[in-house]
């Protein structure tokens, strides 16, 4: 792991911000190791939860098929990846029961709902649920303004999309508007709904940690949201079964990205 060094308090924040650490890509490769190493570990415990995940994704996707939901079948497919860290919360509660020297068999999967910081994580995944319901709307309203017409069948809306001006234009801003949605997810959980998990701290803080960790790492974190992107993609394929794999391995990734971004030992409520 590389040298990390701490960031300077900002004035500006509240009273004694939580501080944060500087990492490089070598951290990324470090944490998706170490991920992995605790899924192979717990192999069938986390592959029975990680199904929850993919059941969750195709019932969306299926819906999304009928009639003049067509056009939401892309947007809601690529939009569930916006609510995987809500359905890691329970890896994040495995990780932290594991570290602490704690029975962490999957039995233990829900009692995230027994940290003290429960509201608060309810208030972190309002924002994302709200995050995912807007980059759904902003879907519906870019395809209404560059195509308009409904399509009938599948066919007819691939054919509208690939084959036509407004269709490349739909893909075009849509991936870009889709690009900012997911950099807001990123920054708003990365960091606050482990350490929710892990420590007894309010919303707020939860997420001022967050931005921080991801303003001061704006190229390592950029990096690691195209690795969760692009394995989020993998895992999709086919009907999102690969996400039984995919959701654990993330989770306790995300775990381990957290640990280093976080100076854990300013708070005595964390690792409790």
């Amino acid at each position: 792991m590389a040298a990390t060094q701490t960031i300077p308090t900002d004035m500006a924040m509240p009273a004694d911000p939580v501080p944060v650490r500087t990492i490089d890509s070598s951290d990324l490769g470090a944490v998706l190791r170490e991920g992995y190493g605790d899924f192979l570990d717990k192999r069938g415990d986390l592959l029975f939860i990680g199904l929850i995940y993919p059941i969750i994704g195709f019932a969306a996707a299926v819906v999304s098929l009928g009639g003049a939901l067509i056009p939401l079948f892309f947007p809601i497919s690529a939009g569930i990846g916006f609510l995987g860290p809500v359905a890691a919360l329970g890896f994040y509660e495995l990780a932290r029961r594991r570290e602490a020297g704690l029975d962490s068999r999957w039995r233990h999967f829900f009692d995230v709902t027994r940290r003290p910081s429960w509201e608060a994580i309810v208030a972190v995944t309002g924002i994302l649920f709200v995050l995912f319901f807007a980059w759904v709307a902003a879907a519906w309203i870019l395809y209404a303004a560059f195509i308009g017409a409904m399509p009938e069948t599948m066919g007819d809306f691939l054919r509208a999309v690939f084959t036509t001006r407004e269709g490349w234009g739909l893909i075009l801003v849509g991936n870009l508007v889709g690009l900012g949605f997911a950099a807001l997810v990123l920054t708003v959980s990365v960091v606050s709904l482990p350490m929710l998990v892990d420590c007894d701290v309010d919303a707020r803080t939860a997420l001022s940690t967050s931005w921080r960790a991801v303003m001061a790492n704006k190229a390592v974190m950029f990096r690691w949201g195209i690795i969760v992107a692009v394995l989020l993609v993998l895992g999709s394929i086919p009907a999102f079964i690969g996400l039984a794999f995919v959701l654990p391995w993330l989770g306790y990734a995300t775990w381990h990205l957290y640990t280093r971004l976080v100076d854990r030992s300013a708070l005595a409520t964390c690792g409790e």
